[in-house]
């Protein structure tokens, strides 16, 4: 069995992430443009065709962009929970799957199980995915993260975690305070101080991969979130990366 993983890019304007399990490929939100997803997507040898299944964690923009464009263009199936398709502005989607948010599903070689998560949105939830011997999560988009999603990042052998913000440059920056009273809030997003409490609250060795991802482009940096969450893990910056907001990452694969 095989499981790999890659950023399309992942940040307040856009998140799109592709998972390969054996020859499933299923992609992870599409907050971009479809134009632009299937152009990332020619860069590492993939087009939207070779999709299995687009899954949706919520529909906030930056997580449903190009959705429905290329579930129309190319067929794709699509999968998210009805909650989200309510409040999904372009439902036009021809094949369109529900899933409940505390129900495994599988898609080809894949076991995909959802979570809830604490977000302002309809019916939000991220994503463990399972070839059936490793497990990659998901746990962006989250104003806190609940005892309930602790336990099941626990053990996990690769994390994609938000680290949306450094709280001193959201206080000191331009944002309205209603603004950042939202991104900071319990159903707003992680801070890099959350994130590295987090991290070092599940490390263990078999922890392959830390991605930090959904940074904010005005309230964050990389030296910044990396520093922080580093800081508190005993691996220090070892197999932990920073994803770009706007550029494919290289593949990283989970043994």
């Amino acid at each position: 069995m095989s499981l790999q993983l890659i950023s399309l890019g992942s940040g307040s304007n856009g998140n799109a992430t592709l998972v390969r399990v054996n020859d499933t490929l299923l992609l992870i939100d599409a907050g971009f443009s479809a134009k632009i997803i299937a152009e990332r997507l020619a860069t590492i040898g993939v087009s939207p065709q070779d999709l299995a299944a687009i899954l949706v964690s919520h529909e906030h923009s930056d997580h449903v962009k190009g959705v429905s464009v290329l579930a129309r263009k190319f067929q794709t199936p699509v999968w998210m929970t009805r909650g989200t398709h309510r409040r999904l502005k372009d439902k036009n989607i021809p094949v369109l799957e529900y899933f409940h948010p505390h129900g495994s599903f599988c898609i080809g070689d894949s076991k995909i199980t959802p979570f809830p998560i604490p977000h302002d949105a309809a019916e939000p939830c991220q994503f463990i995915i399972s070839d059936g011997q490793r497990r990659f999560a998901i746990a962006t988009d989250m104003g806190c993260v609940t005892p309930y999603v602790s336990e099941l990042l626990t053990g996990v052998d690769a994390l994609l975690l938000e680290a949306n913000y450094d709280g001193e440059m959201l206080r000191n920056g331009r944002y309205p305070y209603a603004l950042q009273s939202r991104i900071d809030g319990r159903y707003g997003h992680l801070s890099n101080e959350q994130s590295a409490q987090v991290a070092a609250s599940i490390e263990h060795p078999g922890l392959q991969q830390l991605l930090l991802g959904h940074l904010s482009e005005n309230n964050n940096t990389p030296h910044c979130a990396l520093g922080s969450v580093a800081n508190r893990l005993q691996r220090g910056a070892d197999n932990v990366s920073v994803l770009n907001r706007a550029a494919v990452s290289e593949w990283f694969e989970v043994v």
